[in-house]
């Protein structure tokens, strides 16, 4: 089955992007509004249940995340997804980092740059135009994140959680 780990934002974040997402994301239907902490992997039933163990021991010793977006970017001229940056921290470039080392370890395409997506598989034209609008909003969100989620992928393509990591100790 396949599987990936995301931090979902609050409602109000969620909704802000989908006021752009339903209209140029064409992955709306598939998943939340969300930050991407693992691309999606393959993993047996059995290896789920100790990635899960791993995954439990990594958010006990991982602090609650300040998630803070001041501003839309573009992956422009690479492809054109247009999404909400997400200024890395410590405990964020720490919780990746340790996804993604040891019996977690996985090659990644792309270097880790925190966001989540508002608009992908857009035509030069429309990303011009949407990444010029949203150049001229007042951006300011900032929110605590306190769990990270284990997905998998159903049948039809979309994303649903399997399990969810509180973060920290006092959890």
């Amino acid at each position: 089955m396949k599987y990936g780990i995301a931090l979902f934002p609050s409602k109000q974040l969620q909704d802000f992007a989908n006021s752009y997402r339903k209209r140029y994301d064409t992955h709306y239907a598939l998943i939340p509004p969300h930050l991407t902490l693992k691309n999606a992997f393959e993993a047996s039933d059995e290896e789920i249940k100790e990635i899960s163990r791993e995954l439990e021991n990594i958010a006990k010793q991982t602090r609650p995340i300040q998630l803070k977006v001041l501003k839309a970017s573009s992956f422009y001229p690479v492809n054109n997804v247009i999404y909400l940056k997400v200024e890395p921290n410590e405990e964020l470039m720490n919780l990746h980092e340790s996804l993604h080392s040891g019996s977690l370890s996985q090659e990644t395409e792309y270097a880790f740059v925190p966001h989540i997506t508002i608009g992908q598989n857009l035509s030069s034209d429309e990303h011009s135009d949407v990444f010029g609008q949203l150049g001229m909003l007042k951006i300011e969100h900032e929110e605590e994140i306190d769990r990270f989620h284990l997905l998998y992928q159903l049948e039809n393509g979309s994303w649903t959680v399997y399990e969810t990591f509180r973060l920290g100790r006092d959890r």
